[in-house]
């Protein structure tokens, strides 16, 4: 199993040696993405390029509980620095989310005004906000981007998901009702920890609740771009319902989600507390023949080469007719899009993010690609724009032709296309 962050010591990465959830020693490799950086290193414009860290990036299988997972961990105090750049109240379909999510909650839950709401990874404080008003409410992010949902009156408090942490919540707090994982349960590096953690800090009768990015949705609309260091795991039901399943938990609703490009939300409780939905055997049955065989994952690995060999012949053929190329949105899955496919500042001069966002005027990870406030999109006019937030392509490509961007648009995966 791999251990915690203190048995880092002067390694910055430890090799995952056996399967992060059962145990097996016996894994497959899969997919390898070749060396990354890590997606929130990024260094200011005009910083002279220095050596600066990257990991490997390799899929392994687990043909015993079926967990695709990295076979290198990565300390997290480089992938999660304290200036972390990431907030999450900047997407529109993650405040959706979340907005739904509460809505969701309220309804299969009943929690009352008594209830205590403790989100794990809670970032700027974007899905308590929904629960803030109504119920108690405590966020847990080892980031400084905490004080931001500090000044937005959530409580929060600065540091690990540690065994220390959550008895002091339970001496001050209690138990909670309800935990929330979004974008985060695939991130935390000693499972069995947070497993243990979770359950001692969950009620009775409480209820878990994570999203992490679904393996099914990756490998039919081939999201590569999602495998980067911060992503440990890629989870489906099947995986899910044998990791919860191991600790007690039972998954009683299931549903996928459209943030970060599909995503699984799952409902768990003790055994026995909860009625299982049908949602559950529906997804299981989806699943199968997708996520549960070495030989799916092999052909998604077959895809995802020639993916990257499409990407730079389109780019090829444009910038040998001169043409410009500007990228749109900075995302961490940008970072292993153009590490992968070798992207540089000479095929795309500028990537274009909102007004405040924390990533202006940074370079992207790894490369001399500057970071520019998006308003330099609509002075310079570029012929096209990238779409590294491809997954959100209507919804960006919309707004920015009402904000009076007339050039075309990039789409690059799940195979790159060309909107006007």
């Amino acid at each position: 199993m791999v251990k915690r962050v203190l048995a880092f010591g002067t390694n910055t990465s430890i090799p995952v040696e056996s399967c992060q959830i059962c145990g097996n020693k016996k894994l497959e490799p899969i997919l390898f993405l070749g060396y990354l950086p890590p997606v929130n290193i990024m260094p200011k414009i005009g910083t002279r390029p220095i050596r600066q860290p990257s990991y490997p990036a390799q899929w392994l299988y687990c043909p015993q509980c079926l967990l695709v997972q990295l076979g290198t961990i990565v300390d997290p105090k480089i992938l999660f620095p304290a200036e972390y750049p990431y907030t999450s109240s900047t997407t529109k379909v993650l405040r959706d989310n979340f907005a739904e999510l509460y809505r969701e909650s309220l309804k299969i839950l009943a929690l009352t005004r008594k209830d205590l709401i403790v989100d794990i990874g809670s970032n700027d404080g974007n899905l308590l906000s929904n629960f803030k008003d109504n119920h108690r409410v405590l966020g847990i992010t080892p980031e400084e981007i905490g004080r931001l949902a500090i000044e937005k009156g959530i409580e929060t408090i600065i540091d690990y998901f540690t065994p220390t942490v959550v008895d002091n919540i339970i001496k001050k707090k209690g138990k909670a009702a309800l935990i929330t994982a979004t974008s985060v349960f695939a991130h935390m590096e000693d499972l069995p920890e947070v497993m243990k953690n979770i359950k001692r800090l969950l009620a009775p009768n409480g209820v878990f609740v994570s999203e992490s990015h679904y393996l099914y949705s990756l490998i039919k609309t081939l999201q590569y771009d999602t495998i980067y260091h911060e992503h440990m795991r890629y989870y489906s039901l099947r995986s899910l319902k044998y990791l919860l399943s191991m600790y007690g938990l039972e998954i009683f609703h299931a549903k996928k989600i459209p943030s970060h490009g599909g995503s699984i939300r799952v409902y768990a409780a003790r055994k026995g507390e909860r009625k299982i939905l049908p949602t559950v055997s529906k997804m299981l049955r989806m699943e199968k023949g997708i996520v549960d065989s070495k030989k799916a994952l092999l052909n998604f690995r077959k895809r995802v080469i020639l993916s990257k060999l499409q990407i730079l012949d389109l780019i090829y053929k444009l910038k040998s007719k001169d043409k410009t190329i500007y990228g749109i949105g900075a995302p961490s899955r940008g970072s292993t899009l153009v590490s992968y496919c070798g992207i540089d500042d000479g095929m795309i001069d500028y990537i274009c993010e909102v007004k405040g966002s924390h990533k202006i005027g940074r370079y992207m990870p790894g490369t001399l690609i500057p970071v520019v406030d998006e308003e330099r999109l609509f002075r310079d006019q570029p012929d096209y724009a990238f779409l590294f937030s491809w997954h959100i392509a209507d919804e960006l490509s919309s707004k920015l032709k009402q904000r009076g961007f007339r050039g075309k648009f990039i789409v690059p995966l799940p195979s790159p296309i060309i909107l006007k």
